[in-house]
């Protein structure tokens, strides 16, 4: 499994090693496909839904709706605020994740159930 905004303040200790902090991330400017991205973190599948909000922990004083929700494109997962963290604070992410992004062009890939169960039933034990 590989989660694309493995950051400590983001993600539980049972998760393992994060890359860092989400602050060490922060690029000076966006992407140039950036709506694009975001679009796709958006359209991702979703594993776990969890209900309720969380206050940006950049300090936006913005709260994201579901934000907790974990998504998958059926190799990579990321959290339900992923999309608000690229758009609003131009987070990095990892080069292999957008390289995957970009090669389906932006849009995500066709629904691969068992992948999804398979990545589904790794998480569910660390939440």
């Amino acid at each position: 499994m590989k989660i694309a905004d493995h950051f400590h303040e983001l993600w539980s200790p049972s998760f393992g090693i994060p890359r860092g902090s989400v602050r060490d991330f922060i690029a000076d400017a966006a992407y140039i496909d950036e709506r694009e991205i975001v679009q796709y973190l958006l359209s991702g599948y979703d594993l776990f839904s969890v209900m309720g909000s969380s206050e940006d922990v950049l300090g936006s004083d913005e709260t994201i709706t579901g934000a907790d929700s974990i998504y998958s494109d059926g190799e990579w997962v990321w959290r339900g605020d992923l999309w608000f963290y690229v758009r609003t604070h131009h987070i990095c992410l990892p080069h292999e994740f957008l390289e995957r992004i970009r090669s389906f062009g932006h849009a995500m890939p066709a629904e691969d159930l068992s992948s999804l169960m398979e990545i589904a039933k790794e998480i569910r034990p660390r939440l």
